[in-house]
């Protein structure tokens, strides 16, 4: 088992937005910010913005290889946002992981793509598709039906966006914890009051949730027996007992069904 769960949290490029539009220069980030939201609420009727027009301030794994279980987020919090990335492709290029996030496919890995070349970040093992390395040709990142990188949402659903599913629910359906502290749009306020620990406590309890859901995906594929399962759910509540945080506390706190519980 070699496995990398992956999350990330964004906050609007308020740079990029000035480089695109003179007419911002003069504002300050808060300006800035509210100008994007409300122009992607004419356009959409939301204010998610556009992939390319978000900055990374936060990317959490659980790492699960070999004898190892890590829970972590990249970086510090004094980290810039083409440190995290490097470090997350620099994790590909040294494990060469099974990847898996959820909405990963539609969200976090496009916007790593259009950060990562805003940034001149290399990843030449996350882009190999066969040429280099034959064995890669037919189980690479970036095919959606290759189990290289497995975006839980889009598996589960069929691969049809109509039957997508929030993390949030499925995991509480689950009997795991779901959302802890914050959900993605309040990411942006709490950057601005200098939350950065909490924004990464919270994205660090959402990989959680995937690495979970992501358990019991492979109990149902059968690629985990009940007791292959059982095990790995001790496993990492045994790591959240050895590595007290408030977050991960609560987490464990809210975790209802471990097995052997």
């Amino acid at each position: 088992m070699n496995v990398l769960v992956f999350d990330i949290e964004t906050i609007p490029d308020t740079d990029g937005a000035r480089r695109l539009d003179a007419g911002l220069a003069g504002l300050d980030d808060a300006q800035v910010a509210d100008a994007m939201f409300h122009l992607r609420r004419q356009e959409t009727g939301s204010d998610f913005l556009r992939h390319h027009l978000q900055r990374v301030v936060a990317i959490s794994a659980v790492l699960r290889s070999g004898s190892q279980l890590r829970v972590w987020s990249l970086g510090t919090p004094q980290s810039g946002e083409a440190e995290l990335i490097q470090r997350f492709f620099d994790g590909i290029g040294k494990y060469t992981p099974t990847l898996v996030s959820w909405n990963g496919s539609g969200f976090d890995l496009p916007v790593l793509h259009y950060r990562a070349l805003l940034h001149g970040v290399q990843a030449p093992r996350y882009w190999e598709t066969g040429d280099s390395e034959p064995g890669l040709r037919y189980n690479h990142y970036l095919a959606r039906f290759h189990w290289r990188h497995t975006d839980l949402m889009d598996v589960l659903a069929g691969y049809q966006p109509r039957a997508c599913a929030p993390l949030d629910e499925i995991a509480t359906l689950l009997g795991l914890p779901g959302k802890l502290g914050m959900d993605g749009s309040k990411v942006w306020d709490a950057y601005r009051a200098g939350r950065l620990d909490a924004i990464r406590a919270y994205c660090e309890t959402d990989v959680l949730n995937t690495y979970l859901v992501w358990l019991r995906f492979e109990l149902m594929r059968g690629n985990l027996g009940p007791e292959g399962y059982a095990g790995e759910c001790r496993l990492l509540r045994d790591w959240l007992v050895q590595n007290p945080q408030p977050h991960f506390d609560e987490f464990r706190a809210g975790w209802t069904n471990c097995p052997g519980d």
